[in-house]
């Protein structure tokens, strides 16, 4: 059975920017030049959206201490609202990528946008954990299709030789919405009593539908993905991605259950600190409001560089060992971060950003290499199955920190992401480069 996807003649060559090098492509920022007018647009409201995204998630875990007292949580359930969260993505994720094949990317961008937007504001209206559960569910369905549907559709404009790097510009967005929350947390819980300060924190989740308005009117398609939908080619279908190979048709079955586990590995080790770090900060290391935001910048700006950083390399060393290496560095940095001693905040703060650089630069090459090795009848399909299962299924992993943190403290089980890192290892020995691959 064939690892790889249909070969690039199974469909004509995607139409976009030429894959060799021109004097206008270079520079540190020929990857944006490239993309064009329309490729550019695509970016910004591809890159806004992935921004408020993240967001509307941090509104959870930098209020999960005030919800706690608020509710009269224990670790597990506040662990289950993320959980939830991530579980009903990966449904959300999975029906927006084949919407995305059916109706357009464009079309299919504004309805996650809209989703998550509305049930982000209506948990803050939440009057018991059981309503408050159920909206955060919901949430999750536009939150699980936003990144999937907005990276194909910069991916199908970005040319080959900087399809890394632009896609892991995408990717640095979630620092800028996860920089944002922290900025206006701060600010909230500052000014208003604990009580009142998590639901500001959900009703500033309304701020995407200043996006979808620019978006309804100025981002289109990419030309090739608009074409073989018209034709249609572009019927996306769960069935399609898990069909088995033959001798003259390779199927798609394996790429997509080891591109599951490689999401799984991956997410399962980024949620567990996302989801668990500010708790981790304020209860363990008794850092105040102000304090936690701090440390938060270092961990954040790492992230930011990491993102950019992990996009260059993606290109320079390939999909696999990009991912291989910052899988390795994100283990040991989780193992280091969780076991500093008691007083050593300075420590503390300084390797905030190696550990925000190594969890976010192996997400780097996510948005190209699922782009890559799928077709584009079905890529709306196989990215967002791929991506969201591993968000589900990684969604496990902070719902077991918060039954293991009432034992072993947060900054203990801390140490449980790092499994997945070894998860995501794992699945790429089965896995094929695709580096300098055309969209076919």
């Amino acid at each position: 059975m064939s690892t790889s996807p249909p070969p690039p003649q199974a469909l004509p060559a995607e139409a976009g920017p030429p894959t060799d090098q021109h004097p206008a492509d270079g520079g540190p920022f020929g990857w944006l030049r490239a993309l064009g007018p329309r490729g550019r647009r695509a970016f910004g409201g591809a890159f806004g959206g992935y921004a408020l995204d993240s967001y509307d998630y941090f509104a959870l875990p930098l209020t999960m201490v005030a919800l706690s007292a608020y509710f009269g949580l224990d670790s597990g359930q506040t662990g289950l609202l993320t959980t939830v969260t991530l579980v009903v993505s990966a449904v959300g994720g999975a029906l927006a990528g084949v919407l995305a094949d059916r109706v357009g990317r464009v079309r299919a961008l504004l309805l996650t946008v809209i989703t998550y937007a509305v049930f982000t504001v209506a948990c803050g209206f939440a009057p018991d954990y059981e309503t408050l559960l159920v909206f955060r569910a919901l949430q999750g369905l536009g939150f699980g299709g936003e990144w999937a549907v907005g990276a194909i559709l910069v991916a199908e404009y970005a040319s080959v030789r900087h399809r890394g790097r632009t896609l892991g510009a995408i990717q640095s967005s979630w620092a800028v919405g996860w920089g944002l929350a922290v900025v206006v947390y701060t600010l909230v819980f500052s000014l208003v009593g604990d009580d009142l300060a998590w639901r500001v924190m959900f009703w500033t989740g309304a701020l995407p539908a200043l996006l979808v308005i620019w978006v309804r009117r100025s981002v289109q398609d990419a030309p090739r993905a608009a074409e073989v939908r018209e034709k249609g080619a572009g019927k996306g279908s769960f069935a399609a991605i898990f069909r088995r190979g033959t001798a003259g048709a390779p199927g798609l079955l394996r790429v997509t259950l080891l591109a599951s586990l490689l999401s799984t590995g991956v997410q399962g080790g980024y949620y567990t600190l996302a989801t668990w770090v500010p708790t981790y900060l304020k209860d363990e290391r008794d850092l105040s409001v102000v304090g936690t935001g701090g440390y938060l910048t270092f961990l954040i700006s790492g992230a930011f560089i990491g993102y950019l950083t992990g996009g260059y390399l993606t290109d320079r060393l390939g999909r696999r060992r990009n991912i291989w290496l910052f899988a390795l560095l994100s283990a040991i940095c989780i193992l280091g971060y969780a076991n500093i001693p008691s007083g050593a905040d300075t420590l503390l703060l300084v390797l905030g950003f190696p550990l925000g650089f190594c969890m976010s630069a192996i997400f780097s090459g996510f948005g190209s290499y699922l782009s890559e090795l799928y077709p584009t009848a079905v890529r709306g399909a196989g990215q967002g199955f791929t991506y969201n299962t591993g968000r589900a299924v990684g969604a496990v992993f902070p719902t077991t920190v918060g039954f293991l943190a009432d034992s072993w403290g947060v900054g203990g089980a801390l140490v449980f992401g790092a499994i997945g890192y070894g998860i995501a290892a794992l699945a790429l020995l089965g896995l094929p480069e695709t580096r300098g691959r055309e969209l076919a």
